[in-house]
């Protein structure tokens, strides 16, 4: 049988540049993995909608073993919990979401990428800031990464969030501030650009980095949580118990 369909997921931007940089992103993975078939879907402001892609994938392809939807996004919040999770459980057996791109060390050594590219010295300040989410658990994988970078960045870390959770990232970069170093550091944890990234340069810090996409280090988490969750769709099923 042929590979899952692999439905990389993002949020959706009405920004160019971020739809660009996605695109971008998703590029790398069919250029790595010619023999799959890769297609794109969103939870927001762009169409397809997740939950189309999937069910068209699976009618197109009676071939295929399963679905993978890679969720394009950073912390597992509402969209990865609720709205691919909805659409995969339509199809059991057959669809299968993988987790977010983070936490991972990978998206560490990205953000060090971006940080040295905006010229971040060893005593600035640094904030790592994610978009936010209600979800718990999504703030916990941004705080892991952020206590990552903190091992190897020598100035001080912490982190602001754009919405939901606090401390905001102006407030963030307040407190960083307070700290005394020369220079405070927005280090974006952000995919691509658009309406949050935008807001960070209204948020009072000396420099802010570029989103992490397009990168070959993104492509790798996302064909590793494809073969991953692809696996364990093909792993043999217990049998039930009659007794």
């Amino acid at each position: 049988m042929a590979d899952p369909v692999l439905v990389g997921c993002s949020h959706g931007t009405r920004d160019p540049a971020g739809r660009n940089a996605v695109h971008a992103l998703l590029d790398g993975v069919y250029f790595a993995r010619r023999d799959l078939d890769v297609r794109e879907a969103f939870v927001d402001v762009q169409e397809p909608e997740v939950a189309d892609v999937v069910a068209q994938a699976l009618a197109e392809r009676p071939d295929a073993t399963a679905v993978v939807v890679v969720p394009l996004l950073l912390s597992a919040g509402y969209h990865v919990n609720v709205d691919i999770a909805r659409a995969v459980e339509a199809f059991p057996g057959r669809a299968v979401a993988a987790p977010a791109l983070g936490p991972d060390p990978r998206l560490v050594d990205l953000l060090l990428t971006r940080m040295a590219e905006a010229g971040t010295e060893a005593r600035d300040a640094v904030v790592v800031a994610a978009a936010g989410s209600s979800d718990a658990g999504a703030a916990r994988a941004v705080e892991e990464v952020a206590a990552a970078l903190a091992e190897v960045h020598p100035g001080p870390v912490s982190v602001g969030y754009g919405s939901a959770e606090r401390p905001s990232v102006p407030e963030a970069v307040a407190a960083a501030r307070a700290t005394g170093a020369p220079r405070v550091v927005i280090a974006a944890y952000l995919l691509a650009p658009g309406h949050f990234h935008d807001r960070l340069a209204e948020a009072g810090a000396d420099v802010v980095t570029a989103p992490l996409a397009p990168d070959h280090r993104l492509v790798e988490i996302v064909l590793e949580r494809y073969a991953t969750a692809a696996a364990a769709l093909r792993a043999p099923r217990p049998l039930r118990s009659s007794a």
